[in-house]
């Protein structure tokens, strides 16, 4: 699992044999939510709400650089990290 960042004990992943659609993956708690790339929303699995809005509010702030790891990881490039939520 590449992992792109971490921060408040949730984890964001992207996959290189992922599905077709751009997302990336948050963990968190034995949790895991799929985020759509495109709309930025949940569109896979449960996390708590809270959890929800914060993984929201730094995939906006960090939207490019997600989009550029989607395309290095359709690749098979290595990802770029990408900072956390502070």
């Amino acid at each position: 699992m590449p992992e792109l960042s971490r921060f408040f004990g949730i984890v964001i992943a992207m996959y290189y044999d992922d599905h077709e659609w751009p997302h990336f993956h948050a963990k968190y708690a034995g949790q895991t939510g799929v985020f759509s790339l495109p709309d930025l929303r949940l569109i896979e699995g449960s996390l708590p709400k809270r959890v929800i809005s914060l993984v929201l509010e730094w995939a906006f702030d960090h939207r490019d650089e997600l989009t550029q790891d989607w395309e290095l990881a359709r690749a098979k490039k290595p990802l770029m990290p990408i900072s956390p939520l502070v």
